[in-house]
């Protein structure tokens, strides 16, 4: 599974020429379904090709074999059988022109998303948005006398990051002059076919010692840093304030959480946390418990936030138009935005003049004007609620409150 920050969403939602292919699709994790991944995937490069070479909206289409070569990167994944068989739930695909300048143009996410396939002048966002809404995304960290795992879960689902490069500098880092004080970690062989080595693990009977406690202290501020670079998308601030950032939960046993909350410099550590063994729970199960640790937690932050815009809802501190909020948004100005998930606005926005031009279909350079108010919002570090309309406070598509 990979890990989606907000320097993902900035560098997806960067202006740049050409056509813009955006795929969203379910995939499967193990079973007999994870062979039908490969021809849903075909079956929607086939689509994008399709509408890459057709004409209208004022624009020329491409010739077929431009359209091929813009979609080949993708058109690789079909016949890479490890690909296949590292997936999560589901899994996003942007390729365009200029894909030299993105870096990475697929996430395996844990999120079972709709199919879907958009062709325009920008990647479409909007269905990512509940991976990194206010209520949508937290981690958690199962400390085992076994294995470190991370875990990323949304509302609905869970998948695990891969912790393989830090865990190879945090076994590095515990290479201890003494070697009686060694006991307590080394470093597995990976699994079999695979590179690199497993994360670190600690081993030892009942509660630790004062000297192994050093030493997993010691450890656990490595692993905090660790994590905390996979995260660091997420904890750059903007220039209007901090990034939203979601909620870590711990698991292990009871001598191990005070130990990593003590090591620990994460803001949103989470106190209280799932005590026991973590390798008895599968990671279903650890998203089960945690999700009834952090969802109290979000229902009563997005239901403050949905209180206070129907406060604020006839004064100048908020405001259901969209061509109020676009502008905003694009200028910092929103704090807290719920938008419909389910609902589409095409046209086009000027920043120079802030005028915001609405139609109907889609024309040739238009964009979905919910998608930008939620992705400008986000990346000036305001709070986003990717909701159903109907949870919208509004009663209408979007609702926000303004800083000022």
């Amino acid at each position: 599974m990979d890990i989606l920050n907000r320097n993902d969403l900035k560098n997806l939602s960067e202006k740049r020429d050409g056509w813009h292919v955006s795929i969203f699709m379910p995939t499967h994790r193990a079973g007999p379904e994870t062979r039908q991944d490969p021809i849903r995937l075909k079956n929607l490069l086939d689509e994008a090709e399709e509408r890459l070479t057709a004409s209208g909206r004022g624009r020329d289409g491409l010739r077929a074999p431009a359209a091929r070569a813009l979609l080949e990167p993708a058109s690789r994944l079909i016949e890479d059988g490890l690909f296949w068989q590292r997936q999560s739930d589901g899994l996003a695909i942007f390729v365009s022109s200029e894909m030299a300048r993105m870096g990475r143009y697929y996430y395996r996410l844990p999120f079972d998303f709709e199919e879907l396939v958009v062709v325009a002048d920008r990647f479409h966002i909007k269905p990512l948005l509940p991976l990194l809404s206010g209520d949508g995304r937290f981690y958690v960290l199962a400390l085992s006398q076994q294995e470190i795992r991370l875990l990323q879960g949304t509302r609905y689902t869970v998948g695990e990051v891969d912790l393989e490069e830090a865990a190879t500098s945090l076994a590095e880092a515990l290479r201890f002059d003494d070697p009686e004080r060694r006991l307590q970690f080394h470093t597995a062989s990976g699994p079999s076919g695979g590179k690199g080595e497993r994360p670190a693990m600690f081993y030892g009977q009942g509660a630790p010692s004062q000297d192994q406690k050093g030493d997993i202290l010691r450890y656990f501020q490595k692993l905090d840093t660790g994590v905390q670079e996979l995260l660091a998308g997420e904890q750059e601030p903007s220039k209007q304030g901090p990034s939203k950032q979601g909620p870590l939960v711990l698991a292990g046993v009871d001598y191990l959480l005070p130990l990593y909350r003590e090591a620990s410099t994460y803001p949103h550590l989470i106190e209280e946390g799932i005590e026991g063994n973590p390798d008895n729970l599968s990671a279903k199960e650890l998203h089960q418990r945690a999700w009834a640790i952090v969802q109290p937690r979000f229902l009563e932050e997005r239901e403050v936030a949905a209180e206070r815009f129907r406060q604020l809802a006839d004064t100048d501190s908020a405001s259901d138009a969209l061509t109020e909020i676009v502008p905003a948004a694009y200028h910092g100005r929103v704090q807290t935005l719920f938008v419909a998930l389910d609902v589409q606005q095409w046209g086009a926005f000027d920043p120079a003049t802030n005028e915001v031009r609405l139609h109907q279909v889609a024309e040739r350079g238009d964009q979905d004007l919910l998608d930008l108010a939620a992705v400008r919002t986000l990346l000036n570090g305001g709070s986003v609620y990717a909701v159903a309309a109907e949870q919208v406070p509004s009663g209408g598509s979007l609702a926000a409150l303004f800083r000022y």
